[in-house]
């Protein structure tokens, strides 16, 4: 065993033999390391094409002048494309469900001798409005989920988020309530089920309560509709389809800036504090999987949305038919119901067949035009239908001939496009909120807050248009 001398001396004798810069060339090795470690990670700019190509188009997509442009160019875009592709397909789908199916259907219960009453619960109720919202629902969701999951994987919807951040910041959200309110646009189910991505439990909650403010596909028939032959035809000659167009346009902006101001509202009451920042990777462009992305979309989003809405489509055919052939004296209730309200409903430019249509329609949005035009055409006598509570389709003429009839007119058709922007979300969605919450207050809070605001605005456009007039 050696001493401590000993030690001591060979350690002496160990550290002159130790090169006298080892410790500059130990630090030179491990900088000579990092910079390879370095080389091979990182690719600068000028040494990839497609690096150069992607900070090009970042410097277009997350620009503000050009960023916000171009968003509105791509949501027309899609939407045109969603409103423009469902057309033949929903048109298929009606002809062989409603038409065809219906048809058949009624031919069936006859032969077995059904009660009248049987007959009409089962087939001009709950399968004629599950027909009608799968014809309605189907093909846009078909189109619009897919062409949003596309956008998605490309990377262009993170770029979104970039640019609106700011904006959901100074009201008191969160940045990525902007691809919430995106989703919405599809159907408001999915926007709230989207939430999932926001972190904070108050701006989450914030999110879901205002995602309603989204028009989901079911509102946009009617949208177009309204402004197709009442405002459309108000404008010169060849001009009907922009001015149509333009006026949908403005009712999905206004919708953006209720959801802000709405926002902005439960920030600074019950939901006060403050909005958390976060931090967004913007992942890079990259082609998107088409099939899987379709796949995903169909089964995950398109498919699971129109469920729920088919099994709350079923109960509310069967309270449209009824409610119009339970009888209230020498009337119907649904007849009963519209005269009642009437005077009611025209402080706020609306009807009492709107008011009824909208109650037995909670269930689907899809089917308050066909059951206006059943109400209408009910309590007016005008020509069209299949009998009492049975609904149907026409073409813009006929309607406009119906719904004149039934005393519209253009300020009608303003309020309803008004209304059917702000009013309690659909059964379907309302479930999926009490799901996402686990909260009845909540839901009861979605439901109300954009009824009340869409009969005070419908009251204000009522009154400044006839005082004007």
């Amino acid at each position: 065993m050696k001493t401590p001398d000993e030690v001591i001396k060979g350690a002496d004798e160990l550290r002159w033999q130790l090169p006298q810069n080892l410790h500059d060339r130990i630090t030179e090795s491990i900088y000579a390391e990092a910079a390879a470690i370095a080389d091979r990670s990182i690719t600068r700019p000028g040494s990839s094409r497609r690096l150069a190509w992607q900070q090009k188009l970042d410097r277009i997509l997350t620009n503000p002048w050009s960023a916000f442009p171009i968003m509105v160019l791509v949501l027309g875009a899609i939407l045109w494309l969603t409103i423009t592709g469902a057309n033949y397909p929903s048109r298929l789908l009606a002809t062989l469900l409603v038409d065809k199916g219906h048809a058949l259907l009624s031919g069936w219960f006859t032969a077995l001798g059904s009660p009248a009453w049987f007959q009409g619960v089962v087939v001009d109720g709950m399968y004629l409005a599950t027909a009608w919202v799968i014809a309605v629902m189907l093909p846009p969701m078909a189109i619009f989920f897919p062409c949003f999951t596309l956008l998605e994987d490309f990377g262009f919807l993170p770029r979104v988020a970039f640019n609106l951040d700011r904006i959901f910041q100074r009201v008191g959200a969160h940045g990525k309530q902007a691809l919430t309110m995106a989703m919405g646009l599809g159907c408001n189910a999915a926007g709230v089920v989207a939430t999932r991505i926001i972190d904070s439990p108050r701006e989450r909650l914030i999110a879901i309560l205002t995602n309603n403010f989204s028009l989901c596909n079911g509102r946009w028939p009617t949208q177009i509709l309204m402004a197709s032959i009442f405002l459309g035809t108000l404008a010169p000659k060849g001009w009907g389809t922009s001015i149509a167009a333009l006026s949908v346009l403005v009712v999905a902006v206004l919708g953006f800036g209720f959801a802000m101001m709405t926002s902005w509202l439960l920030a600074r009451t019950v939901l006060r504090g403050e909005a958390t920042s976060f931090s967004l990777e913007l992942p890079p462009y990259r082609p998107p999987n088409f099939w899987k992305t379709l796949y995903t979309s169909l089964i995950d989003r398109t498919l699971i949305v129109l469920w729920r809405a088919v099994v709350f489509a079923l109960p509310a055919g069967a309270a449209i038919w009824l409610s119009a052939h339970i009888p209230v004296g020498d009337q119907s209730l649904a007849e009963w119901f519209i005269h009642a309200t009437d005077p009611f409903a025209w402080m706020f430019g609306l009807t009492g067949v709107i008011l009824l249509a909208y109650i037995v329609a909670i269930p689907a949005n899809e089917i308050v035009v066909p059951t206006i035009l059943m109400l209408t055409v009910m309590v007016t006598g005008a020509g069209g239908g299949q009998g009492a509570g049975v609904m149907f389709e026409a073409d813009n003429d006929a309607v406009l001939s119906i719904l004149t009839a039934g005393g519209w007119t253009t300020l009608t058709a303003v309020c309803l496009m008004l209304f059917s922007l702000c009013h309690n979300p659909c059964s379907t969605t309302l479930y999926t909120i009490y799901r996402e919450t686990q909260s009845a207050k909540w839901t009861v809070v979605s439901a109300l807050l954009p009824l009340v605001m869409g009969f005070a605005l419908c009251a204000l456009v009522a009154a400044v248009w006839r005082w004007v007039a």
